[in-house]
């Protein structure tokens, strides 16, 4: 491809010279790389004396065709530039459907602003389902719960704590902080089994030395509170999945006794590199959200 861009250069100038200048090239490395050129097209394509560089007709039929291949090999180097730095490509990002419906559109669309050659793809799935895309390669990074092996690179990012959830403006409606007990008074409206928040609850039964029987066994939030709204029972969620749930219609109280929560963070596999696009939005998505935990720390009342 130099031997290419040289002759580009003389054909252009017209002179071995000039063309040697522009290419910060020696006079004599310039005829050198000519004439190997023209030993391998075993054709001549400069006719030059002491004056004038003429292109030959074999020049005159090499010189399209050179600027042809020339333009297309600087497009594709630009693309593959774009790629390699992250300004083009792909990335698909899997997260807990309460992240998914939270902060994490407002990230993509700013992402998106920085980055408007890269396609952003987004799957919702409970945490068991997450990491198993990212093993399967179906995802590139997941936000979500902490790995249960090692596997996997984690970057906490906040904590999320359980509250109760119940039906607005009903008896249970009073703001104040509830026992995990209350929850074995009343009909418990369950999540899946493998989701991130039925293993929180389990956990905190077992703290709590409680035996509850779970109803409906949801795998969707929306139906939960649906649930909850039409006054068949009442149920223990992380802070975040409130804001899926239909405002005014439902009412959350903190829980203690005991006290708990979960980590968020964004996962990606260890010893795979992540492309340059989604290594990107790992960066961004990083940037944005601890940006935004320091303003609220900010704001807080001291």
């Amino acid at each position: 491809m130099i031997s290419l861009r040289l002759f580009t250069l003389v054909a252009h100038h017209r002179s071995f010279s000039e063309a040697g200048r522009v290419a910060n090239v020696s006079q004599p490395a310039l005829s050198r790389t000519i004439r190997i050129l023209e030993d391998q097209l075993n054709a001549r394509l400069f006719d030059r004396d002491s004056r004038n560089v003429r292109l030959t007709v074999a020049g005159e039929a090499l010189l399209p065709i050179v600027e042809r291949l020339t333009a297309d090999f600087d497009h594709a180097f630009s693309e593959l530039s774009h790629s390699l730095s992250g300004a083009r490509g792909r990335v698909v990002v899997g997260a807990l459907p309460s992240v998914a419906a939270g902060d994490l559109p407002a990230a993509i669309a700013s992402f998106r602003i920085s980055h408007p050659m890269v396609d952003v793809v987004l799957r919702d799935q409970l945490s068991g389902t997450l990491y198993q895309q990212m093993q399967e390669r179906q995802i590139d990074l997941a936000i979500t719960t902490p790995p249960e092996e090692g596997t996997f690179h984690f970057d906490p990012l906040m904590q999320d704590a359980m509250v109760l959830v119940v039906k607005a403006g009903s008896a249970l409606d009073t703001g104040a902080t509830a026992r995990w007990s209350i929850l074995a008074e009343h009909p418990f409206i369950a999540m899946a089994p493998r989701s991130s928040v039925r293993e929180l609850t389990d956990a905190a039964f077992s703290k709590a030395g409680l035996t509850v029987r779970g109803l409906y066994d949801c795998t969707q939030l929306a139906t939960v509170g649906a649930l909850i709204e039409a006054g068949l029972g009442i149920t223990a969620l992380p802070r975040s999945t409130l804001g899926i749930l239909h405002q005014g219609r439902i009412a959350a109280r903190p829980l203690s006794h005991p006290t708990v929560e979960r980590t968020i963070g964004l996962a990606h596999p260890l010893g795979r590199t992540l492309s340059p696009a989604a290594d990107a939005f790992r960066r961004h998505y990083l940037a944005e959200v601890r940006a935004g935990r320091a303003g609220d720390e900010a704001s807080s009342p001291v």
